[in-house]
């Protein structure tokens, strides 16, 4: 049985978009509880190599593949080296996305398809396959009491309308039904499907919002918490939503954002 340390003892997971950022943090807290993972990049090879050696260092076990989720053959051959690897796969963390940001009148098709392709057909994808593959494995040797474990990354913007962003914010709101019409679909499966939704966290692709003290005054208004969040308070949630200590948990978003879908305008009375 997993250790109250390791609670993914004996787990495969899979982490996609893993090469910076949030899904770096997820995938070495994943394997730092006991997960062997597959840690996909699309362009960042490095940074994912580099995070493979200090698992395996650590004595854990990790591979590095290189995947656009956005891509059904590329989904598939992501998912086959896991199972290669680690003979059965056990957690999916579909965490691929990107930013393509514009007002809508300068937005183009190219802006609308390449965030809605990578951010929303790629949780498709990605769920697609992990629900055939969580079917597929025989019950015996199951190291956890669910068939499988599917979280999705969203945002707060799945529920926090975005000016100037309508394309993520679609396709983020577009993950909060897709979390929650398959979670009814597969529970019957004994497939767990659930959401995490961060809020402002210290990553590059918010580094405007965070490195100088003016910015950063300005979005901790948004936050009644007080502090700018760290890729590690995501996955330590990502870490319990994938653990037994889960189990009875599904078809719902954790939002990690220290407060910030809490109208935080409303503080002194609106």
């Amino acid at each position: 049985m997993p250790s109250i340390n390791r609670p993914l003892a004996n787990h495969a997971a899979i982490v996609t978009g893993a090469s910076s950022g949030i899904g770096l943090a997820v995938a070495e807290a994943l394997a730092d509880a006991g997960a062997a993972v597959a840690v996909n990049y699309r362009t960042q090879a490095e940074p994912a190599e580099e995070l493979v050696r200090r698992i395996t260092d650590r004595g854990g076990r990790a591979i590095a593949v290189e995947a656009d989720v956005s891509q059904e053959d590329d989904v598939v051959r992501l998912f086959d080296a896991a199972a290669a690897a680690f003979g059965r796969i056990d957690v999916l963390v579909s965490n691929s996305g990107v930013q393509k940001d514009a007002v809508i009148a300068d937005m183009t098709l190219d802006d609308w398809n390449t965030v809605i392709d990578i951010n929303l057909t790629g949780q498709f994808l990605c769920a697609r396959e992990a629900v055939r593959r969580f079917r597929a494995q025989p019950k015996e040797g199951r190291p956890a009491r669910s068939a499988g474990a599917i979280i999705a990354m969203s945002s707060v913007h799945e529920i926090i309308p975005w000016a100037g962003h309508i394309n993520y914010a679609s396709a983020k709101g577009g993950i909060r039904m897709l979390t929650r019409s398959l979670a009814q679909e597969v529970a019957i499966d004994g497939i767990r499907v659930n959401a995490v939704a961060p809020g402002a966290i210290r990553t590059p692709i918010n580094k405007e919002a965070w490195d100088s003290e003016e910015a950063l005054a300005k979005l901790l208004r948004l936050i009644p918490y007080g502090r700018i969040g760290e890729p590690e308070d995501v996955a330590r949630a990502t870490v319990w939503l994938a653990s037994d200590d889960a189990d009875y948990v599904t078809g719902t978003t954790l939002f990690v954002d220290g407060g910030m879908s809490l109208y935080p305008e409303f503080r002194d009375n609106g």
